[in-house]
């Protein structure tokens, strides 16, 4: 049980309102239990979302590259949470493999599912999760497949999932029952 709940219907106006800004127009789930985890500090919330939305809806990152950079930073920090959300809605619409998709959680950056690029991404997530930097070699193959404006996001990026990973974790949130199940190592 997480250590603190997710608010639960009939919810106050103006908690309904902000949830219904964070769940994608036509949604007929529940909104997640982050959403309504997050609705405890209405105002944190709503900065958060902005961030959260722009980077899902409005980067400059190609789909698929934003969810494997996603799927390693949860993986790499056991959020089984945000993990399980990202490979159930957005790894198959992306085009990420069941392969790729487990080797988020089990493989290494040399792993043959992935491309040289998507090898750089892997690697540069790998070193911000061990040392909050990235070393000049991994970003130099890094630069060869993204412009600047995609490598500021991928940073930003990355450390948006972590402190995603930090919430969930903390919490103790509570795997969404329609998930996808967090492969075992």
């Amino acid at each position: 049980m997480a250590r603190i709940a997710p608010l639960t219907p009939p919810y106050q106006a103006a908690v309904e309102e902000a949830l219904r800004k964070w769940m994608p127009p036509g949604v007929a789930r529940e909104p997640l239990a982050l959403f309504r985890l997050l609705q405890h500090h209405s105002e944190l919330a709503s900065r958060m979302r902005v961030l959260g939305a722009g980077l899902l809806a409005h980067g400059e990152l190609p789909a698929l590259d934003r969810e494997i950079v996603i799927a390693r930073v949860t993986a790499r920090c056991g959020c089984r949470y945000e993990w399980g959300v990202h490979a159930a809605v957005f790894a198959s619409v992306v085009g990420l493999t069941p392969e790729q998709v487990e080797a988020t959680v089990s493989g290494d950056p040399g792993h043959p599912a992935w491309s040289g690029r998507q090898r750089a991404l892997i690697a540069a997530v790998d070193e911000l999760h061990d040392t909050a930097t990235v070393c000049d070699d991994t970003w130099t193959k890094l630069a060869e497949h993204f412009p600047a404006d995609q490598l500021l996001e991928f940073l930003v990026l990355a450390g948006w999932y972590r402190t995603i990973a930090y919430v969930a974790n903390g919490v103790g949130l509570e795997e969404e029952p329609w998930a996808a199940p967090y492969p075992d190592r």
